[in-house]
């Protein structure tokens, strides 16, 4: 394993109970960075808390991310407690249920669109001042292919997904002389919990559009994300950076 150097720094990571976000936060405590697990599910945090104890442990907030007042309380929380806002990695989500565009209730939609989309606006407003005040962060957004290609049966996802790479663009270019920097990855399927969510056909469907003929692992997004969010990426913002096995050439 490469060492990447986090001393020092702070970190929060959504939807870090489990899969890619608790992956992306041992990563970032073995580089020597605080880190927090914000989530919505209270037992998985727990669980993910004794498994990172072996790595230095990590900080919990059980976190509404749909919540614009929730996610700002518990801003304000991390900042009184680590005195910086260093990295905030945008990583909570959900795949929803597999349906036609015109099978989908609205209720179905929305909430794919209020977590996968909406809770990563509402982080960025909540802790982009305090790293405007620092002259220093690094956001990294969890997007996906999906985005880009837009999969059939996955409307939702695939839009709000397609929202965070432009969100992601439009931010990194706003902060762009702020020493603040905003990067996305944008994974084909990562072997996670995630695809209980799917049904095989749509699983078959994924993996058969990638080239290295298997899905990604959670390292593998947890390397890139430790890159992106150390003082060693400074000349990337607004970028999309593809973890697809081939899945994506462009």
């Amino acid at each position: 394993m490469n060492q990447i150097d986090l001393q020092g720094r702070s970190a929060i990571v959504t939807g870090g109970a489990r899969g890619i976000g608790l992956a992306i936060a041992k990563r970032l405590l073995i580089s020597g960075a605080r880190v927090s697990l914000w989530d919505r599910d209270a037992a998985a945090l727990e669980a993910a808390a004794k498994a990172m104890a072996g790595h230095g442990g990590a900080q919990i907030q059980v976190v509404d991310l749909t919540s614009p007042d929730d996610v700002k309380a518990a801003a304000a929380v991390e900042r009184k407690q680590y005195g910086a806002l260093d990295i905030l990695v945008n990583n909570a989500g959900i795949a929803g249920v597999n349906k036609k565009t015109w099978e989908l209730s609205p209720s179905e939609w929305r909430e794919v669109v209020d977590l996968d989309l909406n809770a990563v606006f509402f982080c960025c407003r909540a802790v982009v001042p305090h790293m405007m005040d620092k002259s220093y962060g690094r956001i990294v957004n969890i997007a996906s292919i999906a985005g880009k290609e837009g999969n059939p049966n996955a409307s939702h996802y695939s839009a709000a997904k397609a929202g965070v790479i432009a969100l992601n663009k439009s931010l990194g270019k706003e902060l762009a002389q702020s020493g603040v920097l905003v990067n996305c990855v944008t994974p084909a399927v990562i072997q996670t919990d995630i695809l209980k969510q799917l049904t095989q056909e749509h699983i078959d469907y994924l993996l058969s559009k990638i080239p290295m003929g298997r899905f990604g692992k959670v390292e593998e997004a947890a390397a890139l994300v430790a890159w992106l969010a150390s003082a060693e990426c400074s000349f990337s913002t607004g970028a999309v950076f593809d973890l697809s096995g081939g899945r994506a050439t462009y």
